[in-house]
């Protein structure tokens, strides 16, 4: 997507730890604001029991998942046990270009692979209030094996140590607060002078307001 013609939606990246309330977060977030729209990634992997193509993930073939990357569809993509996950940028440009809000749940290799292409993207790190808090919540989830928590406790300081390379840094000690600080970052950012230009074209011209593009 060209810098020069900014879109009228917006494109969220929020990062987080495992344990440190990412999801739940942005569940509420899109519970409460409806017009944004949770990107959809490309996997090879089988679809697991309840889930369905086009709303958890679209379920393709090895072979199609790398003509796409080959093609350069992809904005990231990864190898995970064995599978390929990607995040489609044709996707998400045809979204934002229609006006719609696009939130990406993504680590921080992929944010910085969005960034290069997408440099307005507004990123947003999820943190614990304590390495104690994420690994007590952790365990109450029930889901992981104790060395597999183990494992994520160690791996999530390495996580953390990338905030600095987010707009924007959320803790989420009190969930209320957090969701309140979320929320606010998407009100505000929709009222950044190129979504706002964007959105109101014909008004901005009515007032004589010509946007700056550099």
């Amino acid at each position: 997507m060209s810098e020069s013609h900014p879109s009228s939606g917006s494109l969220f990246m929020v990062v987080a730890p495992s344990g440190a309330g990412k999801s739940t977060l942005v569940n509420a977030l899109l519970a409460q604001e409806p017009t944004i729209k949770l990107s959809i990634s490309f996997t090879t992997r089988a679809p697991r029991p309840a889930e369905q193509h086009g709303r958890e993930y679209y379920f393709t073939s090895v072979e199609d998942f790398l003509k796409r990357r080959e093609a350069g569809e992809f904005l990231e993509s990864a190898e995970v046990h064995g599978n390929y996950y990607g995040t489609s940028r044709l996707l998400i440009e045809a979204e934002m270009k229609a006006g719609t809000d696009v939130l990406l749940e993504i680590d921080w290799q992929g944010a910085q692979q969005v960034k290069k292409q997408f440099p307005h993207a507004v990123g947003i790190f999820i943190l614990p209030p304590s390495i104690a808090a994420l690994e007590e919540r952790l365990k109450k989830r029930g889901q992981d094996e104790p060395h597999v928590i183990t494992r994520r406790i160690l791996a999530a300081g390495g996580e953390i140590a990338h905030a600095p390379e987010f707009e924007y840094v959320i803790i989420n000690q009190e969930f209320a607060t957090a969701l309140s600080e979320l929320t606010a970052i998407v009100k505000a950012t929709r009222c950044r002078f190129p979504q706002q230009a964007a959105r109101n074209a014909s008004l901005f011209t009515q007032l004589g307001i010509h946007a700056s593009l550099s």
